[in-house]
């Protein structure tokens, strides 16, 4: 096992002492529709038109949150269906965020998609009123009527691939993002690509994203996307995140399932669910550095010491920093959608190390004792008027499964731990919402957490001997268990994070 993995292994999966058993992910699970059968009366069309609207599942009206659109044209089953389910799996993967889908049906695509007319092609060339219809009537109906944020993608296959260019060329402003999947570029003895070789050094592309796929073999000539991507690899402006991606073995047909999936995360590429690093917060002694180490991939990752937002000029991430005094560590990853970029900050102050207690007398090891609450909705027990419904000690053989309630408990942890070394050490916590980690009647943690983001830690100086610990915990979601692990200071080169051993659990006799 390499370094990395084991450092994440041992700083997510933390085994034995206070860890319990994980709860499997649902392999049944159930995915709203929340599908909405829209019309827009076009004006610029004549005609009433109709749109199928899919909202997030977790959307309600009352809320006040926003989404990203895609656009999916050639709208109804055959497309959106499939689009809709590549942008569930995306999103559940944390590739891109929550985003309401619009499927934009037809009703004469050679007509409406066609930028030209040709002559074997009856009714061909109103794409210009169609672009017209989507900027200027229905992308507005969107944003008046649906939570839109407006940031867009437009989503075309075959002739509705072209139209998503022609569009691009025509109206770069109405979207933030182009997915053109094995496009018809062919038409109208290449149409589109001279509009492009002709257009797009003066296009203002600042933030926008184009991805292009094809099929390996003849059909790269035949559709002419390599005509396509000879002009994109010459004329497009700097600012324009452009990719070609051609996949071998796929029909005109099959090709949109991978290229879909591939374009929505090249739309967002550098989004991620959450930034992680260790320790988060903490303790700095006066000479003596502690560092800190970034566990995620660091290509678009930038960091500042000083508080600051960092910039893409800023120093990239590294494995491991250094800190040697206070600091606000400013972490941030960018992405092709800059309203969807991470940040992470934790703050360092300096001071002394914390000396030990007394040994108190009547203390004994094995476990902390620990006081069980039942809690109804979602408040906190008041510990110290509440009468515990079970008490005892969290020793080897404790298992939180065997309490009476799964969830909708409170657990008040309390003892002491004995260092038996002096230095640096890192607490490792996950927990559920709210619940604290005290240490010499500090509190150090407070778990704010979510599914991908379990883990949070801090480093602090102490003396050996003996220190107070104390654990607030409430559990309303029975799937984010108790976990408490620690990094002492002599397995810091091999960063060994171990439960606490029950011989330095101690509790009053």
């Amino acid at each position: 096992m390499n370094k990395r993995f084991q450092i994440l292994f041992l700083l997510v999966c933390m085994c034995g002492g206070m860890t319990y058993k994980v709860t499997a992910q649902d392999t049944v699970q159930k995915i709203p529709l929340n599908g909405l059968l829209d019309s827009v009366n076009s004006k610029v069309l004549g005609q009433k038109r109709y749109i199928e609207v899919f909202t997030p599942p977790n959307y309600t009206p009352e809320s006040t949150n926003t989404y990203d659109v895609l656009y999916v044209l050639d709208g109804g089953n055959w497309n959106t269906g499939l689009v809709k389910q590549t942008q569930h799996f995306v999103e559940g993967e944390g590739n891109m965020p929550s985003t309401i889908i619009v499927s934009v049906m037809g009703i004469d695509r050679n007509r409406e998609l066609t930028p030209t007319s040709m002559e074997n092609w009856k009714g061909s060339g109103e794409g210009e009123k169609f672009l017209r219809f989507i900027k200027s009537e229905l992308v507005p109906y969107i944003d008046k009527k649906y939570p839109s944020n407006g940031d867009n993608t437009l989503w075309g296959h075959s002739l509705s691939g072209m139209f998503v260019l022609y569009a691009m060329l025509q109206e770069t402003s109405t979207f933030k993002s182009y997915i053109a999947v094995d496009p018809s570029l062919w038409w109208d003895e290449l149409y589109i690509p001279k509009m492009a070789g002709s257009k797009l050094p003066a296009l203002n592309t600042k933030n926008t994203t184009l991805f292009i796929a094809g099929r390996e073999g003849t059909a790269l000539n035949e559709m002419k996307i390599d005509t396509m991507k000879a002009i994109l690899s010459e004329k497009a402006p700097e600012n324009l995140k452009w990719k070609v991606v051609l996949y071998p073995d796929e029909s005109h047909s099959s090709v949109r399932l991978k290229s879909t999936y591939d374009g929505l995360k090249f739309t967002y590429d550098g989004l991620t669910s959450h930034i992680e690093f260790h320790p988060m917060n903490g303790i700095v002694m006066k000479d003596k550095p502690i560092p800190i180490w970034y566990f995620e991939d660091k290509d678009r990752v930038h960091y500042t010491l000083d508080g600051r937002v960092p910039t893409p000029a800023s120093p990239k991430a590294k494995p491991e920093i250094l800190l040697s005094g206070p600091a606000r560590v400013y972490y941030k990853r960018f992405t092709n959608r800059s309203r969807h970029d991470k940040t992470a900050i934790g703050d360092f102050t300096t001071g002394d190390i914390i000396q030990s207690n007394p040994k108190p007398k009547n203390l004994e090891p094995g476990g902390f004792k620990y006081a069980y609450y039942e809690v109804d909705g979602d408040k906190w027990p008041d510990f110290k008027k509440s009468k515990p419904v079970k008490t005892g000690v969290a020793h080897k053989d404790f298992n939180m499964d065997d309490l009476p309630r799964k969830d909708h408990f409170a657990l008040l942890m309390q003892g002491y731990l004995e260092a038996k070394e002096e230095g640096y050490y890192i607490f490792l916590f996950e927990a559920d919402k709210h619940s604290k980690l005290y240490l010499d009647n500090k509190p150090i943690i407070e778990w704010t957490g979510d599914y991908r983001k379990r883990t949070y830690s801090y480093i602090m100086p102490l003396s050996k001997g003996f220190h107070s610990l104390k654990i607030e915990y409430r559990c309303l979601n029975k799937d984010f268990k108790l976990r408490l692990s620690y990094l002492t200071p002599g397995n810091f080169d091999t960063r060994n994070v171990t439960p606490i051993p029950f011989e330095l659990q101690y509790r009053m006799r």
